[in-house]
């Protein structure tokens, strides 16, 4: 009996996840009002700025479209791999991979999101490398390195384990 009721009570703390879920949610909202303050802050300035800042502020948007991505995919995701499933009506517009992706599948689609964010800020200082320092420059190089090989190996390792 008293087993069962400490099980019982484990299962149950999966919903202390819930809040940390709905908190993403508040994360996107926030980037979603930096995305459009960074929209407003350039369009005054549309005509008399350069190329490549013009071209920067677009990556910087990209680069926070992806992270907006990421955060809808690892909070509904993971609310549904690890608290509940979403019960959505049928009239209700649903993702085409939700209730698809294992946990397995979303820390791939994590790496490789990360992967693709790193190598969207590595293209932002590489347009801007004149007021880069070279030791930084390294240095984001190597980082970037970092994050493709730890996808890759990732990767690599999950293929491996399901042939198993």
């Amino acid at each position: 009996m008293l087993e069962r009721l400490f099980e019982r009570f484990m299962y149950s703390a999966r919903w202390l996840l819930a809040p940390i879920y709905l908190g993403l949610s508040l994360a996107l909202l926030a980037l979603g009002i930096k995305f459009f303050q960074e929209v407003f802050h350039v369009l005054p300035v549309i005509f008399s700025i350069k190329e490549a800042d013009l071209i920067l502020v677009v990556l910087s948007l990209i680069d926070m479209a992806l992270v907006g991505g990421l955060i809808v995919m690892v909070m509904l995701s993971s609310y549904e791999s690890f608290v509940s499933r979403l019960d959505l009506d049928d009239s209700t517009e649903k993702l085409g991979w939700l209730g698809k992706m294992d946990y397995t599948s979303l820390k791939n689609k994590v790496a490789s999101s990360i992967v693709a964010i790193s190598s969207i800020h590595l293209l932002k200082i590489f347009m801007n490398t004149p007021n880069v320092e070279e030791v930084h420059l390294k240095w984001y190089v190597i980082i970037h390195i970092t994050f493709v090989l730890s996808a890759f190996g990732m990767g690599y390792l999950d293929k491996m384990t399901r042939k198993e």
